[in-house]
């Protein structure tokens, strides 16, 4: 059976990967491949009890992710629908693509540190599209934009979600893995951020073509539909802390306030002109796409884990390696390939806080290696789907052009890690 499972979910990755020269769209492969590794996970344990209830949490887990992005996404359709992110282009007058992408990448870093790298992400290429009107410059900074979230939500406890279920879970505290992780985490992003903007060297930027303006939306409703759905999404980190409720009800709870007062701003409009400014116009503008793509690749994974793959993986490489740093590097690797929250719960089943205590040297440097090796390629991590779905950004392409850059970033911030570790300890 685990054969079974392995092969099967490699011919799915495979087929993601090829989406384009195969002509199947990824979300096709995904979902096929969640709905037959389950299938033959449930017919070859014969427990249809034990199943059920494992599908039962896989599905309750990935709903949950599932929830948030529809939610983010759709206050941002929202805000972009009012011509929100003009408070912010309108703001921005350098015309070089290089002074543009540093920009972009150190607010992208910070804002998924307190915000997540997930949110911000959809936040970010939302404003990119506003500001740059050709696709191929759009990827390269989207790309950038998935590596500087994914590196900025390593050094917080709430910037992703592996960082959560340590902080969660006993194994790091709030203040110490920012000072562990911080230095490591903006290294991840210099690196890769200073090959991209060499690229871009005497390259200006080619804004899209300006509207007149959107009818129906003053200047007044504009700011408010962008400073709410902006405070909203950054107040979900504090809405989980206070409530102890996972991140999608507060996603949820921001929605209904938005709907809610979309619809007060607007109520005195004809219907032509309050239609596509109302939420739930901008519920049909989502890429629903990218979050069934979403929902098919967790699922996959969850069956993996279920069935004990990940970790008989995870123990493998404690037997045949057997140094800490070396395997917490390889599983940041694996975590490009395959998501990062099963491969940290496995490795928080592995070793006992006992013997690795909390903000030990295991613990941080699995934050820093989970949290940034997913950027390596585009669908390690849940930023990087997000990017995908909203670009279009094709696999190959990410990983001709982003993957060794991702990769050396990488890696310097984990031999950065290290070596401040030995200094300190």
């Amino acid at each position: 059976m685990l054969i079974a499972l392995a092969a099967i979910f490699v011919l799915a990755y495979a087929a993601i990967a090829l989406e384009h020269p195969i002509g199947v769209n990824k979300s096709a492969s995904a979902l096929l491949g969640a709905g037959v590794l389950w299938t033959i996970y449930a017919l070859a344990t014969g427990d249809h009890t034990l199943v059920g209830r494992q599908l039962d949490e896989s599905v309750a887990s990935t709903a949950q992710i599932v929830f948030f992005l529809v939610g983010a996404m759709t206050i941002v359709e929202v805000i972009d629908a009012h011509d929100g992110f003009e408070v912010i282009t309108s703001r921005i007058s350098t015309t070089s693509q290089v002074r543009l992408i540093w920009l972009i990448g150190f607010v992208t870093f910070f804002l998924s540190a307190i915000l997540d790298n997930l949110t911000t992400t959809i936040v970010m290429v939302s404003l990119i599209q506003r500001l740059i009107a050709k696709r191929d410059d759009r990827l390269l900074f989207a790309s950038l934009i998935v590596i500087a979230a994914n590196a900025g939500g390593a050094w917080t406890v709430i910037g992703d979600v592996t960082t959560t279920m340590l902080w969660i879970g006993g194994q790091i505290s709030p203040l110490n893995i920012m000072a562990a992780v911080f230095l490591p985490s903006l290294l991840n992003l210099l690196v890769p951020l200073a090959f991209i903007s060499f690229s871009l060297r005497g390259r200006s930027i080619a804004p899209p073509p300006k509207e007149d303006g959107l009818q129906g939306v003053d200047p007044f409703e504009r700011n408010v539909m962008f400073y709410l759905g902006l405070g909203v999404l950054i107040a979900v980190p504090a809405f989980k802390a206070v409530t102890h409720l996972p991140p999608f009800m507060g996603v949820l709870l921001g929605l209904g306030i938005v709907w809610l007062v979309g619809e007060i701003v607007h109520r005195d409009k004809d219907e032509h002109v309050r239609g596509p400014l109302t939420l739930a116009h901008a519920l049909t503008r989502i890429d629903m796409g990218s979050i069934v793509f979403f929902l098919g690749i967790l699922l996959a994974v969850a069956c993996l884990e279920h069935a004990g793959l990940l970790s008989m993986l995870s123990k493998w490489l404690d037997t045949a390696i057997g140094r800490q740093d070396i395997i917490v590097v390889i599983l940041g690797l694996l975590s490009a390939v395959i998501d990062n929250v099963p491969l940290v719960a496995a490795t928080m089943g592995m070793y006992d806080l006992a013997q690795y205590p909390t903000d030990s040297f295991l613990w941080e440097f699995i934050a820093y290696c989970a949290g940034t090796g997913g950027s390596i390629l585009i669908i390690g991590s849940a930023a990087g789907v997000a990017a995908m779905g909203l670009e279009r950004i094709e696999f190959l392409w990410y990983a001709r052009r982003i993957a060794v850059p991702a990769l050396a970033g990488y890696l310097a911030g984990a031999v950065v890690y290290v070596a401040q570790h030995a200094w300190l300890h």
